[in-house]
């Protein structure tokens, strides 16, 4: 569908741009029952919000006029949440009403406040700025909002949620009541909605999403990877895609930190968004990125928020987001504006049901797999070089004549040796990784670190056991979904052993034993000791296969009870007489007692004064020696 019919000049932007179909935001907007009234407008990320609210804005600005008046007080007012996001609608504003005339003024933190003084005083059509920005300059007498016809709250949710509800309300309560108020959200939650009745007036609701669906142009994937691999899963999948610009999400700042420097160590060109940058580092960072100096923005949530990347098209989850709606909204920041984009979401296996119950409840669909191989990433290398645009451009010259050079001294397979040699050094190498295998379930078999036929493993099993075994525990059980196929592994790194020292791995509820080589133990125990990984613990099981422990006998070299008489080939109770063939209390009276010092109240004793007990049925605290003796009803009350 094309673009419905606007104001001329701003047809011809859309024509240069390339803009030929709208958007559904983009649509909604031009409707005629939109046209001149409040908007409360709730559309994804990426949908082409900016463009969406320029055009509804033309009307009002423009008229019937194809072009602005001389600049003089401004006309319309954008709040963004984040520099960036405003310097992005600048920009965005600049392009779409360029054949007006317009002059749009930037008033954001972190920029020279005088220049923006200057700006204002000469005049200008459009300003968009920060809240706190604007409310600065609206309380200092620099901004005349008199003229104002329309203001637009860009990302109302992320502005309130950073703490900008009282900016946002002193610069609402200082522009004329008459102006239009365009409200743009990716969500509409309470404060949003109760918001919109104070300032809006008989406002045309727009939603051109059903409430948190995902991106339809993001594909979305969930790789199965092992916990203390996560680095690792982010370096493979960054090589396997190659793409542009891509961006990496963690959760705290030292989490950004530790995998911006494992990156950058690496060979990756990385930088870092994280709430400890200053705003110049962070400026620097991104406009490496739009420039091509940097490929990969490892950020918090937090950090992230109104960055727009125009290539950027992979997003990876490092680690977990806490819910779905962090989730659509770290995989937003690709697939926009029409574009493919890939999210990725790295699941430890221990996280996989956290995993699914966030993809479930953001009605994502993902493709589980495992994480790509070294040999995977290989191939695609092979393939890109294969089909790199430079064997179809057009080639100069002196191009031509150092190929000819080159032909003259080497041959033709030498000379593709040492190119596919010099492109593989210019790229980080891939990481080998632990095979993901086929899905099982908490409660299957699990007793080696390898997938081996049932024969080859017994045989592996025999011949572990003729060897001394020392045997230690780890502190992840079935519990934990404890695997071998990710636990070998970090017991080979962790003690710097390989696989072949490692013996039988018996999975627990609570804790994983497994042996290791005698020879290799006590190398192994020290390794691990050093090792500071605060998940798993690594210490020495309770016994040693054929070396005693604490002065006991253990249980790997004998037998129960060795040396001792067994009860085997015996009867029970054998040579003493059985009650077999007999009555119950045969030949005794019920409830006769035993002779002996048992039978007397205290024991062997005597009672005090020389004399006799009163019988059997005295006992402590009864009658007093001598006394009259008490019959019982029952054996309870004796």
């Amino acid at each position: 569908m094309p673009f419905p019919t606007t104001n001329p000049s701003l047809e011809r932007a859309l024509t240069d741009r390339g803009y030929q179909d709208p958007t559904p935001v983009q649509a909604a907007v031009l409707q005629p029952e939109a046209e001149g009234r409040d908007l409360l407008v709730s559309a994804q990320t990426g949908s082409g919000k900016t463009v969406a609210y320029g055009l509804a804005l033309a009307s009002t600005l423009l008229g019937e006029a194809e072009r602005f008046g001389p600049p003089a007080e401004p006309l319309a007012l954008i709040v963004a949440p984040t520099r960036e996001l405003a310097l992005q609608v600048h920009r965005e504003l600049i392009w779409l009403y360029g054949p007006a005339g317009v002059r749009v003024a930037s008033s954001v933190g972190g920029m020279d406040v005088r220049r923006e003084q200057r700006a204002l005083e000469d005049g200008c059509h459009i300003v968009v700025g920060t809240p706190g920005r604007l409310r600065d300059h609206l309380e200092r007498g620099r901004l005349d909002p008199s003229q104002m016809r329309a203001v637009v709250l860009d990302e109302a949710d992320e502005m309130l949620d950073l703490g900008f509800r009282e900016d946002l309300e002193f610069i609402l309560d200082a522009l004329p009541e008459s102006r239009r108020t365009l409200l743009f959200s990716a969500t509409l939650p309470r404060n949003i909605v109760a918001m919109a009745r104070r300032y809006q007036r008989d406002a045309f609701r727009i939603d051109t999403l059903v409430e948190n669906e995902p991106h339809s142009d993001i594909e979305y994937r969930a790789l199965r990877v092992a916990p203390n691999e996560i680095e690792l899963g982010v370096v493979n999948v960054l090589r396997f895609y190659e793409m542009r610009n891509a961006m990496v999400f963690c959760k705290t700042r030292e989490a950004v930190r530790h995998l911006h420097a494992s990156l950058t160590e690496r060979g990756f060109a990385a930088v870092a968004l994280s709430g400890e940058l200053t705003q110049n580092e962070r400026s620097n960072a991104l406009q490496s990125l739009r420039d091509g100096r940097a490929r990969v923005c490892v950020a918090t949530d937090v950090a992230a928020r109104g960055i727009d990347l125009p290539d950027l098209g992979l997003v990876i989850h490092a680690e977990l987001p806490n819910d779905h709606e962090t989730l659509l909204h770290r995989s937003g920041r690709t697939g926009r504006a029409g574009r493919k984009g890939v999210c990725v979401l790295l699941v430890p296996f221990t996280r996989r049901r956290k995993a699914e119950g966030l993809l479930a409840a953001a009605r994502v669909d993902a493709e589980w797999a495992g994480p790509p191989t070294a040999e995977e990433i290989r191939k695609r290398d092979q393939e890109r070089l294969v089909s790199d645009p430079a064997w179809t451009e057009d080639k100069l010259d002196e191009d031509l004549e150092m190929g000819r050079v080159l032909l003259a001294q080497h041959s033709a397979e030498e000379v593709a040796a040492a190119l596919a040699r010099m492109h593989r050094a210019r790229l980080p190498a891939p990481e080998e990784l632990v095979e993901a295998g086929p899905d099982r379930g908490p409660r299957a078999k699990r007793d080696f670190g390898d997938d081996r036929p049932p024969r080859e493993r017994h045989a592996r099993d025999e011949a572990f056991e003729a060897e001394d075994m020392a045997w230690f525990t780890m502190s992840v059980g079935r519990r934990n979904n404890a695997d071998p196929r990710w636990l070998l592994p970090i017991i080979c790194r962790l003690g710097h052993v390989t696989r072949k020292e490692v013996g039988p791995i018996k999975i627990y509820d609570r804790e994983t034993k497994f042996g290791i080589l005698k020879s290799f133990a006590p190398r192994f125990a020290s390794a691990a000791r050093k090792s500071n990984d605060e998940d798993i613990r690594i210490e020495p099981a309770g016994f040693e296969r054929g070396k005693p422990q604490d002065g006991k006998k253990p249980f790997g070299s004998k037998k129960p009870y060795e040396g001792k008489k067994s009860f085997e080939g015996k009867k029970p109770f054998d040579g003493k007489k059985s009650h077999e063939g007999k009555k119950p209390y045969e030949g005794k009276k019920p409830y006769e007692p035993r002779k002996g010092a048992d039978d007397r109240p205290h024991g062997d004793k005597k009672p005090p004064g020389g004399k006799k007990w009163a019988g059997k049925d005295a006992k402590p605290g009864g009658p007093k020696p001598g006394g009259p003796k008490k019959k019982f009803s029952s054996k309870r009350e004796r």
